[in-house]
């Protein structure tokens, strides 16, 4: 733990991505306690620019609610979402992946044409399916975007699961009688996570972008905020006041690079075999 510690540590682009994230998440734990009223409140005049008045740093929208605010508030429901889209997909994923390439044959043939099954269809109109169908709330959104995310997870872990099974290792805790459920949860499991977790990363960016995207269409949870709500919102007033979709789109893309740079970051210090070359 500490080499792998150390090895993500010398990679810069993992060190920034890891600072804007803490950033992000500082602030999301920070907005109940810096702003208690929520990012409903209207604190001043409409359509005030950043700087224009004091103690608003970032201005109001059109119906003078705080922007920082909404961009704080906004961080929890966007982080909310993305963390437990992702961890939601890595669950089916990992549970289809495994039993897929663990067990082969007829079990392979069928879970891995329901994969396609899903694979076939856009997966930001499917998540545009089941929100319009099961109306939009948080748990909604984020079971849409779960069902638009596994099939990736299964199809990488199937694809470890299919090496790792045929290696020594694993044969010899066949023949000291090790059953299947342990030899994948405590043997393969373990040695297929390197790639999980980058992809992981990724998956989180990806959810975070979809949310932005279901609430620009108006399809997120009317009693939250987010920022991708925030950019809808912010539209109809896009050539008046700019402000309203430049900044909370910038949080959107400086959360998103990050994960990203993280994501660059943990494949280079998982890469063993890359760390030895060197």
């Amino acid at each position: 733990m500490a080499e792998f510690i150390g090895r993500l540590f010398r990679s810069p682009s993992a060190v920034i991505g890891l600072f804007i994230l803490l950033a992000v998440a500082a602030i999301a734990v920070a907005a109940p306690l810096l702003y208690p009223a929520g990012p409903w409140a209207m604190v001043g005049q409409p359509m005030q620019w950043p700087g224009q008045v004091a103690g608003l740093p970032l201005g109001t929208d059109a119906l003078g609610r705080d922007i920082m605010a909404g961009i704080f508030h906004g961080a929890r429901i966007s982080l909310l979402i993305g963390l437990a889209a992702t961890a939601a997909a890595l669950c089916i994923g990992v549970a289809v992946g495994a039993v897929a390439g663990f067990f082969g044959g007829w079990v392979d043939d069928v879970l891995m044409r329901i994969t396609d099954a899903f694979q076939t269809i856009p997966p930001f109109i499917l998540a545009i399916v089941i929100v319009v169908i099961v109306n939009p709330s948080v748990s909604t959104i984020i079971l849409a975007i779960a069902a638009i995310s596994w099939p990736a997870i299964a199809r990488l872990v199937r694809a470890e699961f299919l090496r790792l099974r045929e290696m020594d290792f694993v044969a010899s805790c066949r023949l000291i009688g090790m059953g299947n459920t342990r030899i994948i949860l405590t043997q393969i499991l373990p040695n297929a996570l390197p790639p999980i977790i980058v992809t992981a990363s990724i998956l989180t960016a990806t959810a975070i972008l979809t949310e932005a995207g279901l609430s620009f269409l108006g399809l997120g949870d009317p009693n939250v905020i987010s920022w991708g709500t925030m950019i809808g919102m912010g539209r109809s007033d896009f050539r008046a006041a700019w402000y309203l979709v430049a900044i909370p789109g910038m949080a959107v893309v400086l959360t998103v690079l990050a994960l990203n740079l993280l994501g660059d970051g943990l494949n280079d210090a998982l890469n063993t075999r890359l760390h030895r070359r060197k």
